[in-house]
């Protein structure tokens, strides 16, 4: 299902439904219908509940289709053919799968899908659960901004609609490539919320106001007593910063 159209510009939000357990994830998914702007499954979901599961939720409300594709291009581009069923409205690859394999995912959405209902294909960046200890560790010698900076060119030039950052990095990649690049923005926390093993967090409000199109919030949301409550805050948020 694709998102709603939007009748003026707004940062929107993503529940993350992160669960292997099929029956919590629709309770989930049911309460939260026309709370959120969308509902983001990822790999536990989807390898615990299976594609068909993800399929169907497609069907009731728009999917952030999380899977990280990163493999040689060949076997990225049939991948994503083989996900058009489930009708995502984003999909994400690694953007540190390089030129070529971004450029092949690119043709394969566009073969895959009609342009009035082609998904927002993101490139990630740089984790939220890294920081430049972790980024050296791999080799990599750059402040996570940097490096996310460095991704971003290399992924936009390939065609890749947009990119999934932290908040921190919102700033200078607006500042760098402009108001056009779609950001997904994962690692928000409503204050007063445990950030786990995120390490780049960002408020909603915060992000909203940085120019995030979407923010992904999860445990706040799904480990609330309430969550279709805890979901309308944070929209009330996102309004109140916009």
């Amino acid at each position: 299902m694709s998102p709603p159209d939007q009748p003026t510009p707004r940062t929107r939000l993503i529940a993350a439904i992160d669960t292997a357990d099929i029956t919590q994830a629709k309770n989930w998914a049911a309460q939260l219908a026309g709370v959120v702007d969308a509902i983001k499954l990822g790999m536990e979901f989807v390898y615990g509940c299976g594609f068909d599961a993800a399929r169907d939720l497609s069907r009731t409300q728009p999917v952030f289709l999380d899977l990280k594709l990163h493999d040689i291009p060949n076997t990225v581009s049939h991948g994503l053919k083989s996900l058009a069923s489930i009708n995502a409205c984003l999909l994400t690859i690694h953007a540190s799968g390089g030129r070529e394999m971004i450029a092949r995912a690119r043709e394969a959405i566009d073969a895959a899908y009609p342009p009035e209902n082609r998904p927002a294909l993101l490139a990630v960046t740089v984790l939220t659960s890294m920081d430049a200890a972790g980024l050296r560790e791999i080799g990599v010698d750059a402040t996570p901004a940097e490096q996310v900076l460095r991704l971003a060119d290399v992924a936009l030039r390939a065609g890749a609609d947009g990119l999934v950052c932290s908040a921190q990095e919102i700033t200078p990649i607006r500042q760098k490539f402009g108001a056009e690049p779609t950001l997904v923005v994962p690692g928000i926390r409503p204050a007063g919320s445990q950030s786990h093993d995120q390490k780049r967090v960002m408020t909603p409000g915060e992000a909203a106001r940085m120019g995030a199109d979407w923010i992904v919030v999860g445990r706040p949301i799904t480990q609330a007593p309430d969550p279709a409550k805890a979901a309308r805050a944070i929209q009330d948020e996102i309004l109140a910063a916009t």
